[in-house]
């Protein structure tokens, strides 16, 4: 008796439905033993999965509702949203462009091949159904590159603006600069008692204080935070334009991260203790890795660096330790959160994705009988967000911090609000195997 065509979807559905894991353990085993594909060996199962399964979920749906049907239409709306959630979580994870492509490719392989298989073994499946079925699975392939690689684009989008408000901010500063000196020689030359040629004016300026010694005081101090702040800036421009411009490569080599990361901790107690805050540092009391020292370092400094530098009261806790085949390293700080500025659409994103990693992989961690490690979202996420507490260069340094993840094969997770402060979690590979050094990000 032959299948209608509604048995026949029917059929394909359950049949990849019942394939489901050796479909995504298969994915998974391709995508590792591709050399050019070196950001996903470091993440867990569930975070390698991340929400493939409920694209797939949607796959399905549609291939039972049949193509073009109400419902059809109704599941590929979850299926973009889920491309959409797929694309932020890479974004957080590190990823390349290129890897996030090539994973999608590897993907459809896979799904190729299970296609293939069920025609040979349900010959009563007619080929124009088959065909159809090969047609979602290439709309379900793109959906997942157009959707995630529109998100890796908002994301640029969002750093790039967080750029541009550090810039303004500079320059506000140095116009600021140029009022309260145009201000306080006004009022030199308003106390003069006659209206003398210009060489006299500059001579007497030069001859005798033109202004009262705490505005002086107060003047060349402020121009001298000023001009540290944009020395600072310029030089993280120069860092992060090195790095987007694919200039900096990782130089891997066994180090012992408990020994770089408690020097870190001892040359930053000075400065916490100038700002009478205190500086907890813990860890394994030997953590052996594979890495780049330098670019850790370099990181970690900066999370830390940050974290002591806007934390009004209270302190900093530097954490590290291992889980499964990777290592990680806290930041976290009692300060007012990352909630608002030109900073915000960078955090935000880097929360979303926090909170998508989060979901996904709690599920693989519940059905193995463990608790996941991702950091959980705030309880007041969707709460309005408080007064602005960015400063210049903050969303530079943040997107510093990130490009490093990126060229280190590392993801980053951040939990923060006014309340509990702000956290920064950096998960990194234990080792690194095969293409040591990535293409050009």
């Amino acid at each position: 008796m032959s299948l209608t065509k509604s048995q026949q979807f029917s059929a394909l559905s359950d049949y990849f439905a019942e394939r489901r894991d050796a479909i995504l353990q298969a994915w998974r085993k391709a995508d590792r033993a591709d050399p050019e594909q070196t950001t996903g060996r470091s993440l867990t199962l569930g975070q390698f999965l991340d929400h493939i399964p409920e694209m797939l979920d949607a796959f399905e749906f549609r291939l039972r509702s049949r193509p073009g049907g109400a419902d059809a239409r109704a599941a590929d709306v979850d299926k973009k949203d889920e491309g959409v959630k797929h694309g932020l979580h890479r974004w957080q994870q590190g990823y390349r462009l290129q890897e996030l492509i090539k994973e999608c490719g590897h993907l459809q392989f896979c799904l190729y091949q299970e296609l293939r298989l069920v025609a040979e073994k349900n010959p009563e499946i007619q080929p124009d159904t088959l065909a159809e079925a090969q047609c979602q699975i290439m709309a379900l392939v793109n959906d997942t590159i157009s959707e995630s690689a529109g998100q890796y684009e908002r994301m640029q989008q969002a750093e790039s603006a967080g750029h541009v408000g550090d810039l303004r901010g500079a320059l506000a500063t140095v116009n600021e600069i140029e009022r309260s000196r145009s201000t306080l020689l006004h009022q030199a030359v308003h106390d003069l008692k006659s209206d003398v040629l210009g060489v006299n004016l500059a001579a007497t300026l030069l001859g005798r204080p033109a202004m009262a010694e705490t505005d002086r005081v107060e003047s060349a101090s402020y121009l001298k935070q000023a001009v540290q702040g944009l020395n600072t800036m310029l030089e993280e421009l120069m860092e992060l334009a090195r790095l987007q411009a694919g200039q900096e490569t990782r130089k891997i080599a066994a180090f012992d991260a408990t020994v770089l990361l408690t020097e870190l901790g001892a040359a930053h107690q000075p400065f916490a203790r100038e700002r009478h805050l205190f500086l907890g540092v813990e860890g394994p009391a030997e953590l052996l890795v594979e890495g780049d020292a330098d670019k850790t370092r370099r990181l970690a400094k900066n999370l830390l660096g940050n974290a002591l530098k806007y934390t009004p009261c209270g302190g900093v806790d530097l954490t590290w330790g291992t889980e499964k085949e990777t290592w990680w390293l806290m930041v976290k700080d009692t300060g007012p959160g990352l909630r608002a500025g030109p900073v915000t659409m960078l955090v935000t994103g880097l929360q979303e994705a926090t909170a998508s990693a989060k979901e996904s992989d709690e599920k693989t961690a519940a059905s193995q009988g463990k608790a996941s490690q991702v950091l959980p979202a705030p309880r007041d996420a969707n709460a309005p967000a408080a007064p602005s507490t960015h400063q210049p260069g903050e969303g530079i340094g943040l997107s510093i911090v990130k490009r490093l993840c990126e060229l280190l094969d590392a993801s980053i997770e951040i939990a923060s609000s006014p309340e509990t402060g702000t956290t920064f979690r950096v998960v990194f590979p234990l080792r690194y195997r095969q293409a040591a050094n990535p293409p050009a990000r």
